[in-house]
């Protein structure tokens, strides 16, 4: 079989290594329509909620081909489990970030999962995979971005540890579930602990995402050192597309 260039044509990897200040945003709702109008109009990446969004394996697969022609597209899996990120991969997909990683045992398990042997242990397979051939395979190893995401009192404890597993390209701290984890703690010490991931993933030369719920709130992540932050949602655009409509209609 002819090898071809890897599947996506924006490398997510090539976009963190600049430094840039990258927007996202991020799609749960599941549908592929959305996400190329979304990629559209996005210069940075779009993020397809696989743990908690409505996606299923043909439409993360149209999603990803479609919105990767325009974008970055990034996975955010189910868990850092080999089948999860594979399947993921699978669709092409420039990146990947998993929930929930509280150890650098995590984090070395979602690196093996995330590239093909030697370098890791993801399995060969897959509709894209195959159609660009085996040393197209082999190539991706070297552009897939492998993100941790920090989003428990336990992974903020390991935050060094985390941050210094070979292979792991980005961190993302994951806002809500941090704070569902520390359920005492003040924004102002929920904030603190935001800023000592960070700190912890620059000196280890990782860039840095927050989950945000706006586009204000992401630009004064950006303004704190932040390289990667939620502009939207499409859940949030929705109900405040339909309420502002209805108010509208009402006035």
């Amino acid at each position: 079989m002819n090898s071809q260039a890897p599947p996506f044509e924006h490398p997510f990897k090539i976009r963190l290594e600049r430094g840039t200040v990258l927007p996202l945003v991020w799609l749960a709702l599941g549908s592929a329509a959305l996400a190329e109008i979304a990629a559209r109009s996005v210069p940075a990446a779009i993020v397809l909620d696989l743990q908690h969004g409505l996606w299923e394996r043909g439409s993360i697969e149209a999603a990803a081909g479609i919105a990767g022609v325009c974008t970055s597209v990034i996975a955010r899996t189910a868990d850092f489990s080999a089948p999860a990120v594979g399947a993921a991969l699978d669709a092409g997909v420039a990146a990947v970030m998993a929930p929930l990683v509280e150890s650098a045992d995590d984090a070395r398990v979602l690196a093996g999962a995330s590239r093909y042997p030697p370098q890791g242990r993801r399995s060969g397979g897959g509709v894209r995979p195959l159609l660009a051939g085996a040393d197209s395979m082999l190539a991706v190893n070297r552009h897939v971005a492998v993100g941790a995401m920090i989003e428990t009192a336990l992974g903020a404890q390991n935050a060094e540890a985390i941050c210094a597993v070979a292979g792991i390209d980005f961190i993302f701290v994951g806002t809500g579930d941090l704070q569902l984890s520390m359920p005492d703690a003040s924004p102002g010490q929920l904030k603190a602990c935001c800023a000592r991931i960070r700190d912890i993933a620059h000196q280890q030369g990782l860039p840095c995402g927050l989950f945000t719920s706006d586009a204000v709130a992401a630009r004064q992540a950006f303004a704190e050192g932040y390289e990667l932050a939620v502009v939207a949602n499409d859940i949030g655009l929705a109900a405040r597309g339909f309420a502002d409509a209805m108010q509208a209609a009402r006035s």
